[in-house]
């Protein structure tokens, strides 16, 4: 029961301190990006095998999608992850945001 608080309370945060345009300087903004990536990065599969129906031949685009929504879902796990454990650390000021240079929105969803 305390760790479902907790969890979601990271939710929360992460969803009220989310914004697709600024990335996480605050710490707390970090750690919530953090945990709602690792919690939601699955998304990104069923995201994908629908993007890869609309594609001109779907059954290549569903084995397309699928694959593409897997590797996206380790990719944002891992940067979630190591955002989540790192979170009091600040990114340096000249660093660009790991969502920016791999093309990642903040969220699964956006």
């Amino acid at each position: 029961m305390r760790y479902g608080v907790l969890i979601g309370m990271a939710l929360s945060a992460g969803m009220l301190l989310g914004s697709s345009s600024v990335w996480a300087q605050d710490p707390i903004h970090k750690m919530g990006r953090g945990v709602v990536n690792v919690l939601t990065g699955w998304i990104e599969v069923p995201k994908n095998v629908h993007l890869g129906l609309q594609e001109r031949n779907p059954v290549t685009g569903v084995g397309k999608g699928f694959a593409k929504g897997v590797g996206l879902t380790v990719l944002r796990g891992g940067v979630g992850l190591f955002e989540a454990m790192t979170f009091p650390i600040p990114y340096p000021k000249d660093y660009a945001s790991p969502y920016e240079s791999w093309e990642l929105s903040d969220y699964a969803w956006e």
